[in-house]
């Protein structure tokens, strides 16, 4: 890993160091332990509050102050433990509130008969992502009708790209968080239909707060996060390694499965360089990597090594290689005749340059990605 010697490095250096050994580890590692509990009583109050905000935006609040606090067990009186408390019971009440109106909007799904699944959002549990996101093969103009009608919703402005990718984004009120909604497409230009056209038959059903929720399958599941980690956004959060490296550890992944459905996909060697990374960066931190097949491995284009920290992410590397990966699913929708998708797909280039010039000019890529 490629490390920056800044305050805001520092502090994704400790999450990480939180949040991968399990809290046995940490038990049994009293050494370890030790000097986490150091670093931590070293932290002043506006460390605390940027390593809040940076634990927000990597969607590991929950975990990481958990052990913050476990860490903290035999120090009752000191007042990183009352800040920690704080901050877990003001994003705990957020959760509750986000997963209340979340259940609400999938029971009338349900009611009207629209199949949908929670997907992204429940993937970080106990965390939860910074808005609501749902998929469904319903038509978009009776989900259209059906949030501004049954939840008061307003459509927000949609970008080329939430167009290309097939999503809307609904702003209900007393909800904070937006609601974004794909509908029949996924990927970053909607050219994965291969994916979205099964999803909802292979959904699992998990119950959070005492609500249930269809979810993608495991395999889904870590599809969609490469879709958004290495064609899209070209960054990791934390909670992306941390999520799937517990997957792994459980014995969840079906990795036979996965390759046949990511190969359909186009996206094999993606999926693959997105578990090595996973892998890579656990290693890092915890001492061991994922138990990886060696087809896993001999399939990724690169791996942990080539990540950097940068802007509050963990980067992936755009030229050559993610630029690669895009050019392999490329060669692979064209190569089985999927011609309208690969067209959608022609389109990413354009449109991440569009973005980049935008962000240059005025500040912000506000309507474009």
């Amino acid at each position: 890993m490629q490390i920056a010697s800044n305050n805001s490095n520092k502090l994704m250096s400790f999450l990480s160091r939180l949040l991968l050994p399990s809290e046995i580890q940490l038990l049994y590692a009293s050494a370890a332990a030790a000097e986490l509990r150091q670093e931590l009583l070293s932290l002043n109050h506006d460390d605390f509050d940027e390593l809040v905000v940076l634990a927000g935006s990597n969607h590991v609040v929950i975990r990481g102050l958990e052990v913050w606090l476990y860490l903290l067990r035999e120090e009752q009186s000191v007042p990183h433990r009352e800040w920690g408390m704080q901050a877990l019971e003001a994003e705990q009440r957020r959760i509750a509130h986000a997963v209340r109106f979340l259940h609400e909007i999938c029971a009338a799904f349900a009611e009207l008969g629209y199949r949908a699944a929670v997907i992204k959002s429940l993937d970080h549990w106990p965390d939860l992502g910074s808005d609501l996101d749902l998929y469904t093969d319903a038509k978009p103009q009776e989900i259209c009708a059906f949030m501004k009608t049954r939840f008061k919703a307003r459509i927000a402005p949609r970008s080329w790209g939430d167009r290309l990718a097939s999503k809307w984004n609904f702003l209900v009120p007393g909800l904070p968080e937006a609601v974004e909604i794909h509908m029949g497409r996924l990927g970053q230009t909607g050219e994965q239909v291969a994916i979205a056209a099964t999803l909802l038959e292979r959904t699992r059903r998990i119950t959070t707060h005492g609500y249930s929720f269809d979810v993608p399958s495991f395999s889904d599941r870590l599809m969609i996060s490469t879709l958004q980690r290495m064609y899209r956004h070209f960054y990791f959060r934390l909670c992306d390694i941390v999520d799937s490296a517990a997957l792994a550890d459980r014995g969840h992944i079906d990795y036979d499965n996965l390759r046949a459905l990511a190969s359909l996909a186009g996206i094999w060697e993606g999926v693959a360089t997105y578990l090595v990374i996973v892998s890579d960066y656990a290693k890092n931190y915890r001492g061991s990597g994922l138990d990886l097949p060696s087809f896993v491995v001999n399939a990724a284009r690169f791996g942990g090594d080539l990540i950097y920290y940068g802007k509050g992410f963990l980067r992936v590397p755009i030229l050559p290689q993610s630029a690669r990966l895009y050019g392999s699913q490329f060669a692979g929708m064209l190569g089985k005749g999927e011609l309208h998708n690969t067209v959608r797909l022609s389109l990413l280039p354009w449109l991440a340059t569009a973005a980049v010039i935008g962000q240059k000019l005025t500040g912000s890529d506000k309507g474009i990605w």
